[in-house]
């Protein structure tokens, strides 16, 4: 087993504690879903002159993404990823197998079917997960199309470790995910919190479609209610022992300036006023009175933390730190919140 550390920063100060790795596979990382597990499988060699496998369709397929400048963070970060996400889909192929499968021989239809899907990677530059409707998120598949954002928050690998250390587990029994989206994070949640009832919440009736799919797929329906609502808007008196947020926080001026992957993306998922803190204000000003006593609110805030640190000097955040990358994640007790 792997050591890992999450650090608590509160006021200035870290503190530091050793949690083990459960085992689970790395896919549900906000930089890494999918495909990154098959970019360490050994490419293979062409079984004969003029044959083509599956890993050299790889190779390939990475040094075209890298040559045409795509970019990578939807699920991916780098080419071989990418294009191995690619390549699998397109000759429906598992993504998880031995060198065996990379060593396999690739038909002249195949081999047509993988650059096509490359060709339309490269020229419309759509997200490998919406040209393959898949990608993976803290082990779980999860269905994707242009109506939700795409997966990608580093809160995977806390909701892996069952959020521990900052709440026993044991004593969680409802949860509510602020902005589900596709449902990731709550059917995550339900997938390592079986006692726990999920609350999943989105303002956008086309996304709450998709997050049904998905939570009906994982047969999570029973513990997984998905509500229509803005925020906390329709919720009544319920409470919480933990509040999991991961909201619009792009501002306006960071908005103009991303690169055109992010056009596919739904722009109400994204945009969160001038200076990208219209959501985080309401879950900030309103989350107190949802949550249980010593219950937790987490929000990732991305690329705005500093904005957010500036913003709200007098609260106590705790910024968490993950050991496979990603931040902008914030922590506050219900205790924490009402005390400011």
């Amino acid at each position: 087993m792997q050591e890992l550390f999450h650090t608590r920063t509160h006021g200035g100060r870290a503190r530091r504690g050793a949690l083990r790795e459960g085992g689970r596979q790395r896919s549900g990382t906000a930089r890494r879903s999918g495909a990154a597990r098959s970019g360490s499988l050994p490419a293979g060699s062409s079984g004969g002159r003029g044959t083509l496998t599956v890993g050299m369709l790889i190779a390939r397929g990475a040094a075209r993404l890298r040559r045409a400048r795509v970019f990578f963070g939807h699920g991916t970060d780098n080419a071989r990823d990418e294009a191995a996400a690619l390549v699998l889909h397109a000759l429906g192929l598992p993504h998880a197998g031995s060198g065996a499968l990379y060593r396999r021989r690739v038909g002249r239809a195949g081999v047509e079917r993988v650059q096509r899907l490359l060709a339309r990677r490269i020229r419309e530059r759509i997200p490998a997960a919406y040209l393959t409707g898949v990608t993976w998120f803290a082990g779980a598949r999860i269905e994707v199309d242009s109506r939700v954002l795409i997966p990608r928050s580093p809160i995977a690998e806390l909701i892996e470790r069952r959020f521990v250390p900052w709440i026993d587990p044991r004593r969680v029994r409802r949860v509510l995910d602020v902005g589900t989206g596709s449902g990731c994070i709550a059917i995550a949640c339900a997938r390592v919190l079986p006692r726990a009832r999920v609350d999943a919440v989105d303002i956008s009736a086309e996304a709450l479609e998709v997050a049904r799919g998905n939570v009906r797929r994982h047969r999570l329906t029973r513990r997984v209610r998905l509500i229509r609502s803005d925020h906390f808007s329709a919720l009544g008196g319920a409470a919480y022992d933990i509040i999991v947020a991961n909201p619009p926080y792009v501002g306006a001026h960071e908005l103009a300036g991303l690169p055109p992957e992010y056009r596919h993306e739904p722009r109400l998922a994204l945009a969160a006023g001038s200076s990208g803190l219209d959501s985080v204000r309401v879950i900030l000003a309103q989350a107190a009175r949802y949550l249980r006593p010593r219950g937790l609110l987490i929000v990732e805030v991305g690329n705005t933390e500093l904005v957010v640190r500036r913003t709200w000097r007098h609260l106590p955040f705790v910024w968490l730190e993950f050991e496979r990358g990603g931040g902008g994640v914030f922590l506050l007790t219900r205790e924490e919140l009402q005390a400011n």
